[in-house]
Parts: structure tokens; C-alpha cells; sequence
């Protein structure tokens, strides 16, 4: 039939979470207070020297096409800012601005993934990894992780899941939606078994200047030999670290000859990133550093608000992350709990036990099936401290009535 869908769209999950969402939308239309703990953006302002700047260029005609690859002051400014943040020699040349690094991350799919290549995807994962692999026909090797083991890819599982098919593993340090980070010595680990395997390493560092409690936070393109460092790409951007999710700029950072094959890619699908956020990036990556430490301040108090209030109702565990802003608490001690918003009228799924929350607590957290890691549920601390304070305190409380 002509007009039938495509059938590469069969093989793409719909999100598990939509049915959550769509509730608390329709829950808080209703007058009921919602606690947004799915939330993937700092509730911060964007500082407000770069919205200035933003202004500015707006009044200076940022309002035209630029080149496809960005701005050469935003390619510089990128590259700049990388050789400070990991001690690399970069060259603007090698930075192909996008929308946002998810664009950015869907460019480098259709770059370089083709039918029958494998990608290596630790889980618990990010939403859209595993998705944009298999809408370009290639498959996800998905491999667990252990929360005891800091929810880390371990060099022998690496070894063990790598393969002649692999063509790519993608490494999100900090973690979404663990928070998790490596450090040091398990980067080396990871490294030293990709030295010996044809295959590149995509190094997502978009949470990298998130870290807590004095983590160090190291690039695996800082670690990597020369001859490894041709193989790496890093993803990045300004939404999380300058709150402007909403100016949707993200880049990679790659060979030359991948940077050519991206700008060839973008140049037939979005064509440049916008202007005027593009100037704002600049002002960002140029800009003082106060205000990124002033948030991250902040997510490090409420990091700690959310694990102890977490922590608190009967039952749950959850580990303090390195990094980011997002608690990864284990809630399957809660199976068999009396609801009556579960099938069977007792808590079976994580997916369960996150309507429970909605519907009895008013906390919209993200099942952890989504990610691929079932009994847990992903709860963002990007909302402000009283949020953190008053949801979790309803949580429990919720809790404690169905356990009576």
C-alpha cells in the first residue's frame, strides 16, 4: 500500500511514560498539586548575561541562515572551551553544532550506523539511545549494569559484549538517569579493552560540569591515547550546565572527515541551529562561571534532600549520585503493596507503583522500565527544594497508609 508508514517506525518504542504524563497533565487541569520529578531541565533562569546577549544579537540581525556546521565564533568558542574542559587540542573544524545534543546524537546515527551494526548501550539508559540505533536498522546490544557496582559498565563486560558487528558504544558519564559517573580508574578500564577493538566510543558529557561532593570529573577523550582518540566522539552542549534547554544548542566533537559527513547530513535536514541561540552560546562558553557554580550548588543540596526524603519511605533504597540531577531509587520492595491502581489490586510494576505515586502523593516520577531497569523510578531534582520537601513527605505518607 502507497501510502502506509514507514516501516523503520515499527521498531521504535513508544514512551512508557506517556500514560503518567498524560495523568498528571489531566491531574493538575484538575487543581491538584503535581510534584514534577520527571522533569529533564534545570528549573533555573538562564543567567542573565546570556540572555543580554541574546538581545543583542537579536538587535544586531542574528536573524539569518548561518553556516551549516555553526557560527565560526561558536565553533570556536566550543572548541576553546573543550581544550580548557579536557586538556585536548581542538580544532573548530571539528564541531558541527545542532539543535540540541539529541539531534546532535541522531545526526552521528544516520553518520555512522548502518543494518547489522551493533551498538553497545549500557542500561540503565537514556530514553533515545537505543531508539535512534534501531530507526537507522541497526541493533542495541543492551548491557546491565549493577547498582552495587555504581551502576558502571565494567571492562569484562565490555569485553564480553563486544563483537566484529560493534560499531559504537555510547557512554553517558554522568549518567541519565542514574546520576551515575565514572571516575578515573574505570575509564582507564573501558579504554584499555576499546584500544583493541575497531570501534568508536561516543563519550555523552552533556551532565559533565554536574559533579558532587568533590568528584572528579575526567573526559574519556583526556584519557585516551592519541591513536584512540581518533575514534571518539563527544557530545555536549549548554542546556544542562547554563539552563537554556529551550535555546536547543548541542554539538559533537569529532574527526575532521566525521565533522564533513555531519555537515553533509544536516545540511539536507535542519540546516543551521538558530542564530540568535547561537550568539547566546557563545556568551555562555565566553561568559563568567559564577552562575554555573552558583546551580550547581544548588543541585548538590537538593541532591541530597531527594536521597534522604527518597530513603525515608518504607522500603525504598536509593544511591547518592555522583553527578547530574536525577535519584535512581529501587521501590521494589513496594511489589505486593494493596492498590487500587494496579490490575490486580497489589503493586506488580514499576510502572504500578509510579501511578501509585501519582494518583495517591501527586509525584510524577519516570518508571524505570523506560530505561530499561524495572522496580526503579527515576526522580529529577531540577524543582525547587520545597517541591523536593512536600512530594517525598506525601510519598511516604502514601506509603505508610497502604502498608496499614
Amino acid at each position: 500500500m502507497s501510502t502506509r508508514l514507514a516501516q523503520r517506525l515499527e521498531v521504535v518504542q513508544p514512551s512508557a511514560t506517556l500514560a503518567v504524563s498524560a495523568r498528571a497533565a489531566a491531574l493538575r487541569a484538575q487543581g491538584r498539586t503535581i510534584y514534577p520529578y520527571g522533569v529533564g531541565e534545570p528549573d533555573f533562569e538562564t543567567p542573565a548575561f546570556i540572555r543580554d546577549a541574546a538581545k543583542v544579537a537579536l538587535d544586531a540581525g542574528a536573524t539569518r541562515y548561518t553556516a551549516v556546521a555553526g557560527t565560526p565564533d561558536l565553533r570556536k568558542a566550543v572548541a576553546a572551551h573543550s581544550e580548557r574542559a579536557r586538556g585536548v587540542k581542538c580544532a573548530p573544524e571539528q564541531v558541527v553544532v545542532a539543535v540540541g545534543a539529541k539531534h546532535a546524537l541522531f545526526d552521528l546515527a544516520l553518520a555512522l550506523y548502518e543494518p547489522g551494526d551493533e551498538i553497545i548501550i549500557p542500561a540503565p539508559y537514556w530514553v533515545s539511545y537505543p531508539e535512534q540505533v534501531r530507526i537507522v536498522g541497526a541493533t542495541p546490544v543492551i548491557v546491565e549494569t549493577k547498582e552495587e557496582e555504581g551502576w558502571l559498565l565494567t571492562p569484562a563486560a565490555l569485553e564480553k559484549a563486544l563483537t566484529p558487528k560493534t560499531k559504537a558504544v555510547i557512554l553517558c558519564t554522568p549518567s541519565n538517569p542514574t546520576g551515575s559517573a565514572y571516575p578515573e580508574a574505570a575509564l582507564r578500564g573501558l579504554l584499555e579493552v576499546l584500544e583493541k577493538h575497531d570501534c568508536w566510543l561516543i563519550a555523552d558529557e552533556i551532565y559533565a560540569a554536574l559533579v558532587y561532593d568533590g568528584f572528579k570529573q575526567v573526559s574519556a577523550l583526556s584519557l585516551a591515547s592519541e591513536k584512540l582518540r581518533e575514534r571518539i566522539i563527544v557530545i555536549d552542549g549548554v542546556s544542562k550546565t547554563w539552563a537554556m534547554t529551550g535555546f536547543r544548542i548541542g554539538w559533537s566533537i569529532t574527526p575532521v572527515h566525521v565533522a564533513k559527513a555531519l555537515d553533509v547530513i544536516q545540511s539536507q535536514s535542519t540546516t543551521n541551529a538558530a542564530a540568535v541561540a547561537q550568539a547566546a552560546a557563545v556568551a555562555a562558553l565566553n561568559g563568567p562561571t559564577d552562575s554555573v557554580e552558583a546551580m550547581r550548588l544548588r543541585f548538590e543540596g537538593r541532591r541530597t534532600r531527594m536521597v534522604d526524603g527518597l530513603r525515608a519511605i518504607p522500603g525504598v533504597k536509593c544511591r547518592a549520585p555522583e553527578g547530574a540531577f536525577y535519584a535512581f531509587a529501587d521501590f521494589r520492595a513496594l511489589y505486593g503493596l494493596p492498590s487500587a491502581h494496579a490490575k490486580s489490586g497489589k503493586l506488580e510494576n514499576d510502572l504500578e507503583i509510579a501511578t501509585f505515586l501519582l494518583e495517591e502523593a501527586g509525584c510524577a516520577a519516570v518508571p524505570g522500565s523506560a530505561f530499561g531497569a524495572s522496580g526503579y523510578l527515576r526522580f529529577s531534582y531540577a524543582t525547587s527544594e520545597q517541591n523536593i520537601d512536600a512530594g517525598l513527605a506525601a510519598a511516604k505518607a502514601a506509603v505508610e497508609k497502604a502498608k496499614r
